[in-house]
Parts: C-alpha cells; sequence; structure tokens
C-alpha cells in the first residue's frame, strides 16, 4: 500500500486519552465534516480501539494511531503491530511523543517499518539538535515542539519554529514539519502555519474548550484560511 500524499497546510487533532468511544465519535463525526466542507487535509488520532470507526465512518478524516512499535508478526504481547494498524485503516503514526518516548534506533526502526506497510511516519523532537537528528532518519512528518509548552497556552516563539524547520529542511527537504505544542485559537493556528510550518493542531486547545467542537471549527477554518492567504501570496 502506498503511503497517503498529504496536502498542505494539514491540521492535526489529537484527543490522546481524553476522548474515547461515543465523545470521541463525536468529535471524529465533526472533524470529517469541516475537513470536507473546508477540503483541508485533517489528521485524527484516536485510542486504538476507536480508529476502526474513524477509519469506517470518516473517509475525510486521516487516520492516525498514537503510537507504533516497530515488531513484526509473530511474539510482542502488548506492542503496536504495524500490519495491524494498517490493516485497520490507518494512515499515520506518531513516534516519540513526549509522553511516550523512544530511543533513537527505536524511532529509526519504526520508521522503516512504517514505511514497509504503507503509513506515514510522524516523528515528535523537542530542541534543534533533536529535530537535527531525527531529520536524519528522512521521517515523512516531524512535529517540532518544545515539550515544556505541551498543555499549555503559549505557543514557541518564532525563532524556535524558523530555527526548527529550516534544520530539517536543509538534512531532508521532502519531510513536512508540523509545528505545535500550546495551539489554542484559531489565532494560533494561522499565525503558526503564516510563518511557514506545513502542519499544526492541538490537543488540549480543543478537548478541554468550553466547546471542543466549535473551537475545533474555529481551528480548521483558520487553517483553511492560511492555506488561501498563502496561496494569495504566491
Amino acid at each position: 500500500m502506498q503511503p497517503k500524499q498529504l496536502r498542505t497546510p494539514h491540521f492535526s487533532c489529537n484527543p490522546k486519552s481524553y476522548l474515547w468511544g461515543a465523545r470521541l465519535r463525536e468529535l471524529a463525526d465533526a472533524a470529517e465534516r469541516y475537513a470536507a466542507e473546508l477540503d483541508i487535509d485533517c489528521l485524527f488520532s484516536a485510542q486504538l480501539v476507536d480508529l476502526p470507526y474513524v477509519a469506517e465512518h470518516c473517509p475525510h478524516l486521516t487516520p492516525e494511531a498514537q503510537a507504533i512499535d516497530p515488531i513484526v508478526p509473530g511474539r510482542g504481547m502488548g506492542a503496536i503491530l504495524p500490519e495491524a494498524l494498517a490493516d485497520a485503516g490507518v494512515q499515520v503514526a506518531f513516534i516519540n511523543h513526549a509522553e511516550r518516548p523512544c530511543t533513537l534506533h527505536q524511532i529509526s526502526e519504526s520508521i522503516r517499518r512504517c514505511s514497509e506497510v504503507g503509513i506515514l511516519s510522524m516523528v515528535a523532537t523537542d530542541t534543534v539538535d533533536d529535530a537535527k537528528a531525527v531529520a536524519e532518519l528522512h521521517p515523512d512528518l516531524m512535529v517540532c515542539e518544545l515539550t515544556s509548552l505541551i498543555g499549555t497556552s503559549k505557543v514557541a516563539d518564532e525563532s524556535y519554529m524558523r530555527e526548527t524547520r529550516e534544520a530539517v529542511k536543509a538534512i531532508s527537504p521532502k519531510t513536512l514539519v508540523h509545528q505545535g505544542a500550546g495551539i489554542h485559537s484559531g489565532k494560533d493556528v494561522y499565525e503558526t502555519l503564516m510563518r511557514g510550518a506545513d502542519g499544526t493542531g492541538a490537543t488540549s486547545g480543543i478537548v478541554c474548550a468550553d466547546d471542543p467542537v466549535a473551537m475545533l471549527h474555529e481551528m480548521m477554518a483558520a487553517c483553511a484560511q492560511a492555506r488561501d492567504d498563502l496561496a494569495a501570496r504566491g
């Protein structure tokens, strides 16, 4: 299976372990409507048991696994098998999130296994040096975000975004650079994308909002607006 080709700018909704079951499906259905209406690519993560729903009922979303393990069929009790994710319709796998860190060897092997089964690899990094090291492995996407800002309402400054993006592109030009952490409004989404990020997204900024569905729409609409304004800028 060939990996999906993501358009830029894209958006990512990552409910982590805040939502599951009926509440997760409600948010996924909303993201599906907005992705179709706004014509943007939206990565949507979920608990493993909820990913088949996203894959089957939300054709305009890009189902994302929150983790993956670089194992092969056979032994591996409790591990997340790449082939199983692919068969369930998963199109992106998140690797090395600050809440589930991996060694550089594990990152490398996970990227390789993603490629073998046709899933896009999405690797998180913290510092500029981290970004350079992971870029040498040529993942499909990288999330450059300061660990200290995850779950806060503070977005990384423009210099960090520029330095990490330039560092990655200098080593791996085809890797898409997603920049997040601290995204809490449509304004944050718009400004991050206008500064050159290929994508951005949120977790607590959406699921902890007074109205998560309304906030999701605000952020996805801001992504679409940035796309249009970037195209007009040429």
